[in-house]
């Protein structure tokens, strides 16, 4: 199964944050940096230049949600930047998330880039059982419709989704192969859960198959982010069963 280095989300408000963490993180196997809206609508294209100079692979979650005529556009934008991996919800439904695989590939294509891989949010870490069907009045289980949004990802040519990796199994089932799952919600043992209800360690990710882990405040937060980030790295990539 393929599994890429840990992707290391840089949940910070300032330019000078995002920079240090950057070149503390230069180490190898480079993680991914997952670079989010805050940072994103601050600075632009720029952050992520910042960090593609310096050598690591992006992934520009930004979780496009709109129209599928407006995402396609957003797309054909976002897919000229030569960031990695980038985020849809799927929740949008099949037509949009078509539209912005097309949009995404035309924008890489027309730039002369690899396409990034498209992942579709399916249902977010701080969501619950009880809110799934209190706040988004949605009848089936949580597990339920967290496959029905892979199945229609994946029908719509999304690369993958995003989802806990409690879910991971269960998504397996009813795709394919090599559809991927990047999973966040992710803390080391005895760490605070924060806002995040679906958690589970490094090394019980691995086991329960995450094609990536996305960890951001045990990392970032840290005293040494470099030997956290190393830490949970060979948890989930090297450590023994």
């Amino acid at each position: 199964m393929k599994r890429y280095s840990p992707m290391v989300a840089i949940d910070v408000a300032t330019k000078d944050e995002a920079i240090s963490l950057f070149d503390q993180l230069t180490v190898e196997p480079r993680p991914i940096l997952k670079l989010g809206m805050e940072l994103y609508y601050h600075f632009g294209p720029e952050i992520v230049r910042a960090a593609q100079q310096r050598g690591f692979k992006i992934f520009l979650d930004l979780k496009l949600h709109d129209i599928p005529n407006t995402v396609k556009r957003a797309m054909f934008v976002l897919g000229q930047l030569g960031v990695d991996f980038t985020t849809i919800h799927a929740a949008g439904g099949s037509e949009m998330v078509a539209a912005g695989a097309a949009g995404l590939r035309a924008g890489a294509a027309a730039v002369g880039l690899p396409a990034p891989r498209l992942l579709a949010i399916t249902q977010l870490t701080s969501i619950d059982e009880a809110a799934l069907h209190s706040e988004q009045h949605v009848d089936l289980s949580l597990v339920e419709s967290v496959q029905n949004y892979a199945r229609l990802a994946e029908a719509a040519g999304a690369d993958g989704v995003v989802c806990s990796a409690q879910e991971v199994q269960t998504i397996r089932q009813v795709t394919g192969p090599d559809f991927l799952c990047v999973t966040p919600g992710i803390r080391p043992q005895n760490a605070a859960k924060a806002d995040q209800k679906r958690v589970v360690t490094p090394r019980q990710a691995r086991q329960l198959g995450s094609n990536a882990i996305v960890v951001g405040r045990p990392i970032i937060q840290s005293r040494n982010p470099v030997k956290a980030y190393e830490q949970i790295e060979h948890d989930f990539l090297e450590a023994e069963d």
